[in-house]
């Protein structure tokens, strides 16, 4: 498989109290733990950041399932929600993906849903590692 693009970023200072840049700069964020894990919450963490990128990413996905199927989509979003689930001494990510598509069939949303969970990168990269619920807006 032939690479088409390769994301590239540093990461300096203390991790998740640190900074990310990309080598291209177009990426040039400071980070901080959220409250809720005993950081200042005064900066962009990586849960944010992955859920950016993987609400973006299945948006791609399933606008081209919509496309493929010949279904137009109109104030379509994707939400992504990134848990972070403390376990002993351990953490893990789980993830639940909300899809809304206005105007269309439930049966035919859930078709499109799963098609673009079968095809998004990001849902590739996890399956088998991290729970991924695909729900639709009521």
């Amino acid at each position: 498989m032939a690479v088409v693009y390769t994301a590239e970023v540093i990461s300096t200072g203390d991790g998740r109290n640190g900074a990310v840049r990309s080598s291209d700069g177009l990426l040039d964020l400071p980070l901080s733990s959220p409250k809720a894990v005993g950081g200042s919450g005064t900066a962009t963490n990586p849960e944010q950041l992955f859920a950016a990128g993987y609400a973006a990413c299945f948006h791609s996905a399933l606008r081209v399932s919509a496309r493929e199927a010949k279904v137009a989509l109109a104030d379509d979003t994707v939400v992504a929600e990134v848990a972070l689930h403390k376990e002993e001494s351990d953490f893990r990510l789980s993830v639940v993906l909300t899809v809304e598509l206005p105007g269309i069939e439930e049966s035919e949303a859930r078709r499109l849903a799963e098609a673009a969970h079968g095809r998004c990168p990001y849902s590739k990269a996890v399956r088998g590692n991290v729970e991924v619920r695909v729900d639709l807006a009521p």
